[in-house]
Order: structure tokens, then C-alpha cells, then sequence
């Protein structure tokens, strides 16, 4: 049973239930329906509201290690931070740069580039952005096929982005290349590049850091219009951009897809609490509305028939929440419950967002793109775009446990 700021007694601590709390209450005046705000700034969302978000709660440095100016909290709390802004719809650099790239850093960088980076992403003064080439970060993070094959990054070929030793003999390297769907690639002071080096015979992909402010023009990157306005996909060009490597060579390549596996694996789990807080947001809104059509003398039956409807969601929703916070209490996601509940939350989203629209066609508000609903819709189609769609993470989830047999491979 929920309290009426909506925390949950039984599964939340007192520290969640603030977090939960203050944050609920900061974005309530500053972003979410019905404006689903997107923000006239060129980031692509408002650098105050982040600031208060990374400065005052927070939230950037939930899971870094506390020797970095993290918190150390781990999963469960950020989990908890992505409902909020997932229920909100807000737009802010806490997905690309807190769940997609700081723990790559952190994992594999060295103790000076850990040392530099990390306590900056801490306090929110540094965005970052994850670009893969291809376009398929679900597959590069191993979530709906096997990342261990270079296909998702060009596979040494033509395409993708290659990397060489700079002329110059300094250790440095230039990319040259290009990526799309990169999530808030166009404002990020620095980029973490997946890219081939060592030529077609001994071809691996390693991660390199692009530092956007030293990048020079080579570095050209631009702000793409997609299905949901509150994301920030961008598409990214590499002509001889200065880098440097993440971490040290690996002497064997497959570490480096074995941490976008590991990376992904978590990113699932809170990339299913944002969609679980969009649907939500969704549901809430619905039921508001539905509450709002009741007057004396009005047919119940159609109003009925939606609140059965409406229950059948809550349960749904409240089941994909549930499969997230038993993932995000796991110490350390195994291989398919972060893709599962990712998949269970993908699919709340899209049913909870449905719905919205359904009874506002019904109350002859929903003819058009300008509905309160709308939003919600857009969030489920992109989020299936870029992460699923739920069948093949379900699928790539057997396959690594062997539910499939031979059937899967």
C-alpha cells in the first residue's frame, strides 16, 4: 500500500522515500505533462533544472564509487530517480551520462582518467554520451543480440568508425567515422566512442574518450528531430578527431564487449524503472481523467468498463515495478533479469499509453497530436526503437540461459 506522496513503506527505506520525495516534488514544477517540456535550449534540456538535479539531490553521483565523489548507493537508488524523471517525462543528460557511459569509465578507465572524469560527471559538471556506430546501442549493450561479433560496429569493414595511432607517436589516436541515435550526443562534453582499430586482419573494438571541447573541427555533430521530443538523439561525424583510449589495450578484446554486456545489463534495470515511471505517469493521468467524467445523471457503464480496464493496468504496471526492483536489488543484474524487466516495462509503457489515448478519443480530445496522452506514446515507440523491441530482449534473455537449446543459436 502506498503512502499519499506515493512511496511504498514496505519496499523503499527512509533515505528512498526523501530521494523520492524531493525529487517528485522539484520536477513537478519544473518539467512533465502536459507539457511533456522540451526546452527551447540548445542542450536539449534545462541546465538549471540539472544543475538542481545533479547539484542539490544529487543524482549523477548516486552509484560512483564514493573515492570518485559518489554516493556508492548503488542500482536501487538510481532505479528510484529514473521512475521520477520517467514519470515526468522529463528531459535531462541522466540516462546518457549516469547510466550509459560513468560506469564504463568507471570499470574501465585507468586511476588517472577515473580520477579526472569521475568526480566532474559527480557533481554534474561534465555530460557524457555513449556513441556506437550503427545505430543499435541495445545490441552494442548486448541486450538483443550478441555484442561479442562486430556486425553492431561495422565489423572492421567499411562503416562504423576506425581508429589509428596518431602520426605524431604520443599515445593519442584519431577517429574518423560516424554514429547515429547517439542520446544527447550533440551537448556532451565528452564522448565515449566505440571504434575499430587494427586494421580488417587484427580488427577489435575498443572504447575511446572524445573530449568535445578539444575536438577541433573534425568533430561535427547534430541535433536529429525523433519520435519522442524529450529524448536527444543526435547524429555524430569523426574526421581525424583527436582521442585517447579507454583504459589500457586489452590483451584480450573481448573485455571490452564483456563491460558493454555487464554495463548493459544494469542500464537495462534502470532504463525499465524509467519506462515502469513513465507508465505511471500515464496511468495517473488516465485515471484523473476517468475521475473527472463522473457526473450525476451520466451512463456509468462506459465509465465502468474503462475503470476495469484501467485495474488491469494497475496490475500490469505495478507487476513490471516490482520485476525492476527485484533486478535492482540483485548485487549485480544476472544475464536476462535487467533485459526482463526491460521488456515487462516496454510493454506497461505501451499498454498504460494506449489506454490514455483510447479515452481521450473517447472524450473527443485525443483527435490529434496536441492530446496529453500523446507524449507517452511518443516515449513507448522511441524506447522500443532504441532499447527493444520486448520480444527480442526476451529472446536474447533465453538465449544466454540455454532456455532456448540449439534452437536459439
Amino acid at each position: 500500500m502506498e503512502t499519499a506522496d506515493g512511496a511504498d513503506p514496505a519496499a523503499l527505506t527512509a533515505t528512498q522515500r526523501e530521494i523520492r520525495r524531493t525529487l517528485r516534488d522539484l520536477l513537478a514544477q519544473h518539467a512533465g505533462p502536459p507539457a511533456a517540456r522540451t526546452t527551447t535550449a540548445a542542450e536539449g534540456y534545462d541546465p538549471a533544472l540539472w544543475a538542481r538535479m545533479s547539484g542539490e539531490l544529487g543524482l549523477a553521483r548516486l552509484a560512483l564509487p564514493e573515492e570518485y565523489g559518489g554516493t556508492g548507493r548503488g542500482t536501487p537508488e538510481l532505479a528510484l530517480a529514473c521512475e521520477e524523471t520517467g514519470r515526468a517525462l522529463a528531459p535531462s543528460p541522466l540516462l546518457a551520462t549516469a547510466v550509459l557511459t560513468a560506469p564504463l569509465v568507471a570499470a574501465l578507465g585507468t586511476p588517472d582518467q577515473r580520477a579526472d572524469l569521475l568526480p566532474r560527471i559527480a557533481d554534474g559538471a561534465l555530460t557524457c554520451a555513449l556513441a556506437v556506430p550503427g545505430g543499435s546501442l541495445a545490441h552494442a549493450l548486448g541486450l538483443t543480440g550478441d555484442n561479442t561479433t562486430g556486425a553492431w560496429s561495422g565489423d572492421g569493414r567499411a562503416g562504423g568508425v576506425q581508429a589509428r595511432p596518431a602520426p605524431d607517436g604520443d599515445g593519442g589516436w584519431l577517429l574518423y567515422g560516424e554514429a547515429e541515435q547517439v542520446l544527447d550526443g550533440h551537448s556532451a562534453g565528452l564522448l565515449l566512442v566505440a571504434a575499430h582499430t587494427g586494421g580488417y586482419a587484427r580488427s577489435r573494438t575498443l572504447l575511446y574518450l572524445v573530449r568535445t571541447e578539444d575536438a577541433g573541427p573534425g568533430l561535427v555533430r547534430t541535433r536529429r528531430t525523433g519520435l519522442d521530443p524529450t529524448r536527444s538523439p543526435a547524429g555524430v561525424q569523426l574526421r581525424d578527431v583527436p582521442a585517447t583510449l579507454l583504459g589500457e589495450d586489452p590483451a584480450d578484446p573481448a573485455d571490452i564487449t564483456r563491460a558493454l554486456a555487464a554495463a548493459g545489463r544494469t542500464a537495462a534495470v534502470l532504463l525499465a524503472a524509467e519506462a515502469t515511471g513513465a507508465a505511471r505517469g500515464a496511468l495517473e493521468r488516465t485515471l484523473g481523467d476517468v475521475a473527472g467524467r463522473e457526473r450525476p445523471g451520466r451512463p456509468a457503464g462506459p465509465l465502468q468498463a474503462a475503470r476495469h480496464r484501467l485495474a488491469d493496468l494497475h496490475v500490469q504496471v505495478e507487476a513490471a515495478r516490482a520485476l525492476t526492483y527485484c533486478a535492482a536489488r540483485e548485487p549485480g543484474p544476472g544475464p536476462e533479469s535487467g533485459p526482463l524487466a526491460l521488456a515487462q516495462a516496454l510493454e506497461a509503457l505501451r499498454a498504460a499509453a494506449g489506454e490514455a489515448v483510447q479515452l481521450d478519443r473517447g472524450s473527443g480530445t485525443g483527435g490529434t497530436g496536441e492530446s496529453g496522452a500523446h507524449p507517452y506514446v511518443r516515449r513507448a515507440a522511441a524506447d522500443e526503437l532504441l532499447f527493444g523491441p520486448a520480444g527480442r530482449l526476451r529472446a536474447r534473455a533465453a538465449e544466454r540461459t540455454g532456455l532456448l537449446g540449439e534452437a536459439a543459436a
